[in-house]
């Protein structure tokens, strides 16, 4: 009688667990570099009751509301607003920021155009589209007036939302809804 124990095979040999080591370092060098491609390619979230982002500047500094407020009454001051978009605020005449703020971005071809203060437009260079300053087509090719978003200063801080209620130019609801 043979009284030996019956010797098992291993659960895993020496070239299972090599090319396991392998693969875990190849996924794990892959996952590294491409997490921060991930990262540019997807815009952050938006954040804050409704969709709420603080105004920023374009390096992505956070802009003041005493900055802004000290600018001349019809000032049209140019921030990065909702996902980054060039957006206009407005200094009232009481010295306030208008609730509605102006998105930069052409209608017809998505151009981003300046404030003509001499016109009292906003006027896109590369098609001839004019705006009035409440952001309606005054002159085409642009099909539709521009976007707007919605602009409370709390404190010293600007809070960017989007514009979910009529559009209170046409008394319609938002193209851009």
């Amino acid at each position: 009688m043979d009284n030996s124990l019956p010797l098992e095979s291993p659960s895993l040999s020496r070239r299972q667990l090599l090319n396991f080591i392998t693969g875990a370092a190849v996924a794990a060098t892959a996952g590294a570099a491409l997490y921060p491609a991930g990262k540019f390619f997807i815009p952050p979230a938006e954040t804050g009751a409704g969709g709420a982002i603080l105004a920023k500047d374009v390096l992505g500094n956070l802009i003041p509301a005493s900055q802004i407020l000290a600018e001349p009454p019809g000032t049209r001051a140019l921030v990065a607003g909702l996902a980054g978009e060039p957006t206009y605020l407005i200094v009232k005449e009481d010295g306030t920021l208008d609730s509605i703020g102006i998105v930069d971005n052409c209608t017809h071809l998505g151009c981003t155009f300046p404030w003509n203060p001499m016109d009292q437009q906003f006027q896109c260079p590369c098609h001839g589209s004019r705006y009035a300053p409440d952001g309606t087509v005054v002159r085409g090719p642009a099909p539709l007036p521009l976007k707007i978003v919605q602009v409370v200063a709390i404190d010293n801080s600007i809070l960017i939302s989007p514009w979910t209620e009529n559009d209170p130019r046409t008394g319609e609801k938002p193209w851009w809804l």
